[in-house]
């Protein structure tokens, strides 16, 4: 892979990384004591408790939003594992067989780790 090559992945994964967060920003929020460091939230607005179908609404909100933060944090530590493979200079290897991973692969994924051949 060259040089130029590296530089557009990692400007991808940056940009991949940024659009993450601000995802993840929308409905959640930081918590380092929770796995991943994300928590759900249901945009701050206040709840009626004494309503029923507005506390079960937020709730089924809140259920909906940590689905999609758990999906969209694996993704974040896929995009982190690749920017530290760019540093670590072991960006673009099968973590399988240890030969480069196709080039076709890394523009429609920029943080995979395996190549077609291994992938599913």
């Amino acid at each position: 892979m060259t040089k130029k090559e590296l530089e557009r992945f990692e400007a991808k994964l940056i940009a991949e990384k940024k659009n993450l967060e601000e995802e993840l920003g929308g409905i959640g929020q930081r918590n380092p004591n929770t796995p991943g460091g994300w928590e759900a939230t249901t945009g701050g607005m206040e709840v009626d408790a004494a309503d029923e179908n507005e506390v079960a609404d937020k709730m089924e909100e809140l259920e909906d939003n940590s689905g999609i933060i758990s999906k969209l944090d694996d993704q974040l530590k896929e995009v982190n594992m690749a920017l530290e493979r760019i540093k670590s200079g072991n960006y673009g290897y099968c973590e399988v067989c240890g030969k480069p991973i196709e080039i076709e692969r890394l523009e429609a994924n920029p943080a995979a780790k395996i190549s077609i051949k291994h992938g599913h």
